[in-house]
């Protein structure tokens, strides 16, 4: 993509947030503050999305602003050549506008001398509520100065409203830049999975100690051999009983044959992020109870995959696949039938609980968990109660958001065995997940993560060589 197409669709975007603000309205929009790790060293610094969205600008202490008339306005660090032998590159004001789009650029130490004027005569002020401590505050004190002239006839902003509304719908539908971005996102995190197999199947061949952390430097190496600026998230590197903690994070357990091995890592590319998950046999060869709990989970995303489609909900997925595994818990001997019931009490109750404790799905896109509603805007006044079967609850019901294409999600559900009465022995501390990123076509979805197998017999070949 060149130049010009990059800076067109950053423009094509704020015009749509103007559209959004009124005529006399007026958005603010941070990037990330930088934050420090310990002593006199920051962590590596991370944009912030909404930020980004409108932009594509990477520096730190720097801020947007919008108005109504399309207009747009972006403060960032000045050119000081002296810190930029330190820091590195600063864009700098005078380069901005025709590096990003925007119509004006001024130093962001200007700021606050700045904001008051362009709040004047304004009727809405728009930025992102909770995502920023501080922010409101400051909106506050720029608003004062405001206060102060309305008895020479300046007009103060009567209306402070959330931002993140107007981006999260924007940003829940994505254009063909973003799904291609995704897409190569998902090609390097697929590459990563596939040689963190391969390492851990060779270093039990060749005898060697194998721990969690191994894999987890595969999967670095691979992120940024690729292009990758970051993980799009900590990786979840679980060996054998660590499975079955949902967020558990790489560490030094050791990896044995025989056992499992749960993976959960995605790079993230250019500010839009990947999330795959594959669960593998440490040494290449399942066993016949992994195996069999592999196929339930196999078959259950295949379910979901099925039932993501336009115009279908975005909890169907999750609901087929619920219907399977729990089919699958009674007919392995999970659960226990004269206990629990057939497979419609088993739904109703959530007894599959024990063993699948979380949704099947999530929005992905610039964040791992991305914005955007999950209920339907236009039925959201549409309400039903129901009382959970598990806490008693009172659970108020929305309809579930419509699929349309451009939505991106994953698909991920999973089993996790742990020892309890009544649970055979050989599926004991057994975790596994399968998980991929879908994007919505005209005809269904797009499975963009099956770099990597997610067949038993092919992921046993794979390790094989």
């Amino acid at each position: 993509m060149t130049q010009a197409t990059a800076t067109s669709i950053y423009a094509a975007r704020r015009a749509r947030v103007a559209a959004a603000l009124g005529q006399d309205g007026i958005a603010i929009v941070p990037t990330a503050p930088e934050r420090q790790r310990n002593r006199d060293s920051d962590f590596l610094f991370r944009h912030d999305s909404y930020f980004y969205y409108l932009t594509g600008f990477t520096e730190p202490h720097a801020w947007l602003v919008i108005t109504g008339d399309g207009r747009s306005t972006l403060f960032c660090q000045p050119k000081d050549l002296e810190r930029e032998i330190w820091d590195g590159y600063r864009l700098g004001p005078d380069a901005a506008p025709a590096a990003l789009g925007v119509d004006a650029a001024l130093p962001v130490g200007e700021l606050d001398t700045r904001l008051p004027k362009l709040l004047e005569n304004r009727d809405v002020v728009w930025y992102p509520f909770a995502i920023h401590p501080g922010l409101e505050a400051r909106v506050g004190g720029w608003l004062n100065p405001v206060r102060a002239r309305v008895r020479y006839g300046a007009l103060c902003p009567e209306q402070q409203r959330d931002l993140c509304g107007v981006l999260d719908e924007m940003r829940l539908v994505k254009d063909a830049h973003e799904q291609d971005l995704m897409r190569r996102a998902a090609q390097i995190s697929a590459r990563a999975h596939v040689r963190a197999m391969r390492l851990s199947a060779r270093m039990l061949r060749e005898g060697q100690d194998v721990r969690e952390y191994h894999l987890d430097a595969e999967l670095l190496h691979e992120f940024r051999l690729g292009g990758s600026q970051y993980p799009a998230y900590g990786s979840i590197v679980a060996a054998g009983a660590n499975a079955c903690v949902l967020h558990y994070r790489a560490d030094a357990a050791p990896v044995r044959a025989g056992e499992l091995v749960l993976i959960d890592a995605g790079c993230e590319l250019d500010g839009y992020a990947s999330d795959i998950t594959r669960t593998f046999p440490a040494n290449g060869t399942f066993t016949g109870p992994q195996r069999t709990l592999y196929a339930l989970v196999l078959a259950s995303q295949e379910a979901a995959a099925a039932a993501t489609k336009p115009g279908a909900r975005f909890t169907d997925p999750h609901d087929a696949a619920v219907k399977v595994l729990a089919q699958g818990m009674l007919d392995v001997g999970l659960l226990d039938r004269n206990k629990v019931g057939g497979l419609d009490d088993v739904i109703e109750k959530r007894a599959y609980f024990q063993f699948y404790m979380h949704r099947t799905g999530h929005w992905l896109g610039m964040d791992v968990h991305d914005c955007g509603g999950y209920v339907e805007p236009a039925e959201v006044g549409q309400t039903s109660e129901r009382k959970d079967a598990l806490t008693g609850e009172t659970i108020v019901n929305r309809p579930a958001r419509i699929l349309h294409p451009g939505m991106v999600l994953t698909l991920e559900p999973g089993l996790y065995v742990r020892p309890a009465e009544g649970v055979p022995e050989a599926f004991h501390h057994i975790g596994i997940r399968i998980e991929d990123d879908a994007i919505v076509n005209a005809t269904g979805c797009e499975l963009i993560s099956r770099g990597v197998p997610v067949k038993a017999d092919e992921i046993e070949a794979l390790m094989r060589g």
